[in-house]
């Protein structure tokens, strides 16, 4: 991915630009790390694997799984599907 320029981001390049978007919202605590997160998360949800996952956020597989497990049920939404149809079934 290129700036505006055609170059390559650079950190500082890239952090002034987040910053002047950032001023343009409304937002009050937002950063540029909370969004990688919600990557991870939402490319599981997308059934990525980790390291399908870590390949495309520059994570590493540990720090990967450590999002998900902390943030995210990861494979156990199946379990979490399976509970509320016995719940259902018994309570009706």
């Amino acid at each position: 991915m290129v700036n505006s320029f055609g170059q390559p981001w650079t950190e500082d390049g890239f952090r002034t630009s987040w910053d002047k978007a950032f001023r343009r919202t409304s937002l009050e605590d937002l950063r540029f790390h909370d969004l990688r997160g919600t990557a991870v998360t939402r490319l599981a949800l997308s059934n990525c694997s980790v390291p399908e996952i870590s390949a495309i956020t520059g994570h590493s597989m540990k720090t990967v799984q450590g999002i998900l497990d902390a943030h995210y049920l990861g494979g156990r939404l199946e379990l979490a599907d399976s509970a509320i149809k016995k719940l259902s079934e018994t309570y009706g």
